[in-house]
């Protein structure tokens, strides 16, 4: 049986008076494609750098290819590719310079595929990291992170602030490494749109703690909008079990609910009328479990 990529079990970290991690635990298994979802400063980065040993438990256990990566860095980090939102690289450095630096840490570096990332990305490997604009910038780490094949790639916010030609480039890097290889990556993003299209699995954290997580195509089948009318208006709904979140749209009110034949059914009953019924995107399903400016709901699940 094959062991799992990483277990964090019981997860707590604070900075100070601030919860940046609120008992956590999560597995996340090879070959898929994890997207770590929340709003900024909602404790995503914090989570990726336990994973690479950059901050230690302070209650609970991180396991990455079961081993403490406090304890194991090196054993760890070898085996990880990794990028950041502030793409951390060596300023005076050249292109070039940065895929052979980073080559002598990593056994395992693909000479070939670097060299074709470089290509497929327009990159001059004669320009200095200091001179590249911000998505030339992300591409050059891109393929540091990716060119040894990590058996896990962790990016964190790696499409901010980028036109949409480069994040789809990075994407599809993404992509390949894992779908082509079997191997596993996790990416924290605020980018809804980018997690549905690329993820297999959601992690949704707010204030540190995780409020979701499950493949996202069972997420979406567990989740409906509904578009309700009321013989009279309504300041809140009346108490539905299933309903997550209640928005009012003049006469109309928009739910997301968790319990779609439930919710509709006794809606019906209490003499509701149900005009539309969908399937919820992830970006509805994300707002009406953190959001903060949402309706009320009487009875919420």
């Amino acid at each position: 049986m094959t062991p799992n990529v990483v277990e964090v079990r019981d997860l707590s970290r604070k900075f100070g008076t601030t919860q940046a991690l609120d008992n956590i635990s999560l597995t996340v298994e090879p070959g898929l494609v994890y997207g770590l979802v929340g709003a900024n400063g909602q404790g995503k980065t914090t989570l990726i750098r336990h994973l690479m040993g950059l901050l230690s438990a302070e209650t609970g256990s991180v396991r990455v290819f079961d081993m403490d990566p406090v304890r194991h860095p090196v054993n760890v980090l070898q085996r990880i590719g990794y990028l950041s939102e502030e793409r951390e690289l060596p300023s005076w450095m050249q292109i070039g310079e940065l895929m052979r630096y980073t080559a002598a840490y990593h056994p395992n570096w693909q000479r070939r595929y670097a060299d074709e990332l470089v290509a497929t990305f327009g990159l001059d490997t004669s320009k200095k990291i200091k001179d590249l604009s911000k998505g030339m910038r992300a591409q050059a780490g891109l393929i540091a992170a990716v060119a040894h094949k990590p058996d896990l790639l962790l990016l964190d916010e790696p499409s901010t602030g980028l036109d949409a030609i480069v994040r789809k480039d990075i994407l599809n890097a993404i992509i390949r490494t894992v779908a082509d290889d079997g191997r596993t990556a996790l990416f924290s993003s605020h980018l809804l749109d980018e997690v549905e299209l690329m993820s297999d699995y959601v992690l949704m954290i707010d204030a540190g703690k995780l409020v979701l997580q499950g493949r996202l195509d069972e997420i979406r089948e567990q989740h409906h909008t509904l578009s309700v009318q009321f013989d009279s208006e309504i300041e809140a709904l009346p108490g539905t079990a299933g309903v997550v979140s209640g928005e009012r749209l003049g006469s109309t009110w928009k739910l997301v609910c968790s319990d779609h034949d439930r919710v509709a059914a006794s809606l019906q009953s209490s003499g509701a009328q149900i005009t539309g019924t969908r399937q919820a995107s992830l970006q509805e399903i994300f707002v009406a479990r953190v959001g903060r400016d949402r309706v009320p709901t009487e009875t919420s699940a």
